[in-house]
């Protein structure tokens, strides 16, 4: 019986750290900030200049800038916020978030809704679909 408890146990743990894991992955915790190791963010924008959000896909897995006209402001009940760049962000092949917890570091994103937009960050991949996750408002510039 002992021998069932410490292997319940032993499998509770480990799904526990695996979870916490993808929880964190998800989060983007393990990019840290763009720029220095100080907790202070010094974002670039490349000087390549910024690729069309219907290009991200390719440029997975670099830091770098998408550029497109924003849509629409989505807040979720969660209090994650998302950028769209399509009118079906189901079908969008790149769409942009900021999570509740920076959410308070952002003034008004409505403000933004059909407006062109440069985002820089690293380019991941979640659901199929390129993604920038932005914690930083200084992520986001209006082109020249």
């Amino acid at each position: 019986m002992i021998q069932k408890q410490t292997i319940t146990t032993a499998t509770i743990a480990i799904a526990a750290v695996l979870l916490s894991a993808v929880i964190g992955y998800r989060l983007g915790r393990h990019h840290g900030t763009v720029g220095t190791n100080d907790g202070r963010s010094t974002v670039q924008f490349p000087q390549r200049g910024c690729v069309d959000f219907h290009d991200a896909g390719s440029h997975t897995g670099e830091n770098g800038c998408v550029e497109g006209r924003i849509l629409r402001v989505f807040t979720a009940r969660s209090g994650s916020t998302f950028l769209d760049f399509c009118q079906d962000y189901r079908n969008c092949p790149f769409g942009s978030v900021i999570f509740a917890s920076d959410r308070t570091r952002f003034g008004n994103l409505g403000s933004l809704e059909g407006r062109r937009v440069q985002i820089a960050g690293e380019i991941t991949t979640y659901n199929g679909r390129a993604e920038i996750i932005i914690r930083d408002p200084k992520q986001i510039r209006l082109p020249q």
